[in-house]
């Protein structure tokens, strides 16, 4: 493979400023980074808060964990080296996605801070909200939805989280939400909410 030099590439700046594209779009871009264990909620989270949007006349979309495995990161397995790659991956892609004044809703386990940090690094001040889709394992383990907790206690996985492989919760994420506890509408409002305070949406 040819190695990429850096001195060959270069940023092209959009002639759109940031400040006049959130004037037409009536939004600013953001990042709403969904972390949590496998069936936690994250992606029918990310989901309904699309939804919501849209309904609204807002630019909004989800970048999905399952849906970039089907393309963008169809050549990445499962261990530990591949998931930071398949996170990195998507942090430039949710990047761009806020770039253009999107709000993206990322739903991924991502289960390493290091990892999340860096995608909050790639961004501006104020853009990356971190939303810890913090559902009790034993809550998930119920719900398994593909059946991947029960294969793993059985052995048939390796590095699955929360079982094999570690989960580092977010120290300090802007929303915490549980939907053991919460409908998804109310999980829905208080990320609307959050979006709403901090400027990114009017009310």
């Amino acid at each position: 493979m040819q190695t990429r030099d850096a001195r060959h590439v270069t940023w092209h700046h959009s002639q759109v400023t940031p400040d006049r594209r959130a004037e037409r779009l009536g939004q600013r871009g953001a990042a709403v980074w969904l972390t949590g264990l496998s069936g936690s909620g994250k992606s029918t989270v990310a989901m309904a808060l699309e939804r919501r949007l849209v309904e609204a006349g807002r630019f909004a979309y989800v970048l999905d964990g399952d849906n970039v495995r089907h393309g963008l990161c169809g050549d990445l397995g499962f261990g530990e080296a591949d998931r930071r790659e398949n996170i990195r991956r998507v942090g430039h892609v949710a990047r761009l996605f806020v770039d253009a004044g999107a709000i993206v809703a990322a739903a991924f386990i991502s289960p390493f801070r290091s990892d999340r940090d860096a995608v909050r690094a790639l961004l501006a001040p104020g853009q990356f909200f971190e939303v810890h889709v913090a559902t009790p394992l034993e809550v998930c383990e119920t719900r398994d939805p593909k059946g991947l907790y029960r294969r793993a206690r059985a052995g048939e996985i390796a590095d699955f989280t929360g079982i094999s492989s570690p989960y580092e919760p977010p120290l300090a994420a802007e929303i915490t939400l549980d939907t053991g506890t919460r409908s998804i509408g109310e999980c829905v409002d208080a990320v609307l909410e959050r979006l709403v305070t901090a400027g990114i949406l009017a009310r």
